[in-house]
């Protein structure tokens, strides 16, 4: 096939029919997007390249009503300090930035500070976004429910309730809690605290949990401790509740990073993990087996969940009504404890 004999390429159009294939074919290949024969795909582009065509996304996203963006919001109604570079976010935002690639999305990121409640029905208004993933409830339990009365194509990484109206993922939070409490039990701690702070429905389910495991007269003696969740933060909180004297011989901490401030607060006073005290952390970020002690923890599977998230608010852009899932967590057991 020779450039006179195909004939001048101005649209999708003149490109199907020179390659012999259908326009959704065509954009597929020059999109990458869908599935398509590897051959097929190299040799569509290939004509495309030869011809100068280009094909105008923009426009065709319009023609066909969408953005191909989706945007992840991180909403920061509790935690207004804390920052994507937190260990969390960044890993979780990696395996999404993933996912949405490989359906064919752009990702568009929004740290939010929340001033009043109309924050998420005033950005979807805007249009920027095909759909929206939000890491993490906060304080903002009523603005989801409320936008997912009318706003169906939305998924929640955060802890699941029954009253809630919107869809979710997330890791069973209580179960998690109860492995800790388990595991700080076999280890023959008695003393018991709890850093997190528990206005966060995932951490309040993990101290429910974390309590619910314990033997009563251990339970009734559970410190509980407000802990921010930036390191500053929680170092600070730990330091001063070691000052004042508190000596527990075990720590469950509401994240890897809580629980390694709280470490690094103790080697301060003296006090040794685990010698004298074990730590368990919630999260197996990346940097919880770099710690020093390396970090006992609750791991949630942050890529298996990425790409719940993204799966789910692709069957809710195709019309389906998927059910709301909680994954189940596991203990990681390392020198901390």
């Amino acid at each position: 096939m020779t450039d006179k004999s195909d004939g001048p390429v101005k649209s999708i159009t003149d490109l199907a029919r020179i390659a012999g294939v259908s326009v959704s074919t065509v954009s597929r290949a020059l999109t990458s997007k869908g599935a398509l024969n590897k051959d097929t795909r190299q040799r569509i582009q290939d004509l495309a390249a030869r011809h100068g065509f280009q094909l105008n996304v923009a426009a065709q996203n319009l023609r066909l009503g969408r953005t191909g963006a989706i945007a992840v919001l991180l909403p920061l109604g509790h935690e207004r300090g804390q920052h994507l570079s937190d260990p969390f976010f960044m890993a979780m935002l990696g395996f999404l930035a993933d996912e949405l690639t490989e359906r064919g999305y752009d990702l568009l990121l929004s740290r939010v500070l929340p001033t009043g409640d109309d924050w998420l029905d005033t950005f979807i208004r805007g249009g920027r976004v095909d759909g929206v993933i939000i890491i993490g409830q906060s304080d903002q339990g009523a603005v989801l429910d409320r936008t997912a009365a009318h706003y169906s194509p939305m998924v929640i990484w955060g802890a699941y309730a029954a009253r809630n109206r919107y869809l979710t993922v997330g890791t069973d939070n209580e179960e998690g809690g109860r492995l800790a409490a388990r595991h700080l039990l076999e280890r023959g701690r008695r003393r018991l605290a709890y850093f997190g702070n528990v206005a966060v429905p995932e951490f309040a389910a993990r101290y429910e949990g974390f309590l619910s495991a314990l033997p009563e007269d251990v339970r009734g003696q559970v410190d509980l401790v407000h802990a921010h969740v930036t390191p500053e933060a929680s170092y600070r909180v730990a330091a001063d509740y070691f000052a004042a004297g508190h000596r527990p011989d075990g720590i469950f901490a509401a994240s890897d990073v809580t629980a390694m401030s709280v470490i690094t607060a103790a080697a301060e006073r003296d006090i040794r993990v685990p010698d004298q005290m074990s730590v368990v952390g919630f999260d197996d970020v990346p940097l919880a087996r770099l710690a020093n002690p390396p970090l006992t923890t609750v791991r949630q599977d942050i890529q298996h969940g990425a790409a719940l998230l993204v799966d789910l608010l692709c069957q809710r852009l195709a019309g389906e009504q998927p059910d709301s899932i909680q994954i189940a967590p596991d203990i990681i057991v390392r020198e901390s404890s």
